[in-house]
């Protein structure tokens, strides 16, 4: 398979702009549950943003890149995609829009585990693997130790919450290893979008209907988080995460979007009036520090080797 490159500017700028996108749906998905369920948003958002992707692939191919090679691992992740956000939206009934963001953002550990030993140029070095660890400890130092106040009705049902959070954060892992180890990871990143959205429109609409979480009301949060998540999130982010994967290792991306619970538990501040405790800043700084750490060693390999090139000139 092609190798990937390892990050640079344009690729860590682009990921910090998608790790403010997400952090910010968690809390889109919450503010909008009591107008429409959050099962059946997801349902909606994916249909819709689904839509939009099958336009742009006529429009820009004039045809759909079908293939027998990308069917079988297409339909996997259009599962596996589908199950990930089936367990966001269930978790975000009982836990808070900041404890989802920090649970389901430990996708890029499983990631990178499986990658490490299913792909030899996605290896973690020693001190990637020291960043790795700071990175996790942050997040449990600003999840555990955070000081949040919370708004579920009891802490038994938040508990729950919080382990489908880790539960979406695992299918979401294996979602990247099933991208990146199939022909999905050479092809078009609108057609394995398409494959996800429309897995996850027929799947879990169907669950809401026969769960009976169908509610829905047109009110101007509920308005305004839908057009956020379908073209926003769904659409334009994830087109750009696919797009991301094609060119650069994927582990690498996976880390830099350890950011995101920062953002999420921010927004959770900023719109869910959630209460910030200096625990929560001290593990935001040791999650930007450990992220930091794995990217040191790429962004100093790319520094020697621009100051050699210099002197060979």
């Amino acid at each position: 398979m092609e190798a990937r490159k390892p990050l640079d500017g344009m690729a860590t700028s682009v990921m910090v702009g998608l790790c403010v996108i997400w952090g910010v749906q968690q809390v889109a998905i919450k503010s909008a549950a009591a107008d429409i369920t959050p099962l059946l948003q997801v349902a909606l958002r994916s249909g819709i943003a689904g839509l939009a992707v099958l336009i742009l692939m006529l429009v820009r191919q004039r045809k759909i890149p079908f293939s027998r090679e990308t069917l079988r691992p297409g339909l996997l992740v259009g599962l596996l995609f589908s199950i990930e956000f089936m367990f966001v939206a269930e978790g975000l009934r009982f836990t808070t829009a900041a404890h989802m963001a920090v649970f389901l953002y430990t996708a890029p550990i499983f990631a990178a585990l499986g990658l490490h030993f299913l792909v030899p140029e996605e290896r973690l070095s020693a001190l990637q693997w020291s960043g790795v660890g700071i990175t996790f400890i942050g997040v449990i130092v600003a999840f555990l130790f955070g000081g949040h106040t919370a708004t579920a009705p009891q802490a038994s049902n938040m508990l729950l919450g919080d382990f489908f959070g880790l539960l979406a954060g695992m299918f979401w892992g294996m979602t990247t290893l099933v991208v990146r180890r199939s022909r999905l990871s050479s092809g078009s990143a609108t057609m394995t979008l398409f494959y996800q959205l429309a897995g996850a429109f027929v799947l879990l609409g169907g669950l809401a209907w026969v769960t009976g979480q169908t509610h829905f009301r047109l009110s101007p949060v509920s308005v305004s988080s839908m057009v956020f998540q379908t073209v926003v999130v769904t659409f334009g982010s994830y087109l750009a995460w696919f797009s991301l994967m094609r060119r650069y290792q994927a582990s690498r991306l996976g880390i830099l979007s350890f950011m995101t619970p920062v953002f999420g538990i921010i927004a959770g501040v900023v719109f869910l009036h959630e209460p910030l405790k200096i625990n929560f800043i001290a593990g935001a700084l040791l999650i930007l520090l450990g992220i930091l750490t794995v990217s040191a060693e790429g962004m100093l390999g790319q520094w020697i080797a621009k100051k050699r090139l210099g002197k060979l000139r």
